[in-house]
């Protein structure tokens, strides 16, 4: 079963944008792209906490150890 954790390898901030292109498949630039615009659009509040809550509730993958 396929979970959803933030990024460790593909991120520039906090990898929730990097998370979320690997779970779904999908380029994680085209993610930004859209996640700046809707962040410019909605006067920058709603996006940064929508973010800040993403990363909050999303794991980080670990790898554990053999």
């Amino acid at each position: 079963m396929k979970k959803l954790y933030r990024s460790e390898k593909n991120k520039v901030w906090l990898g929730v944008l990097g998370g979320l292109g690997e779970y779904f498949n999908v380029d994680p630039v085209i993610l930004r792209i859209g996640f700046i615009l809707i962040f410019v659009f909605t006067g920058f509040v709603p996006a940064f906490i929508a973010y800040l809550l993403a990363a909050a509730i999303m794991p980080t993958k670990t790898s554990k150890p053999a």
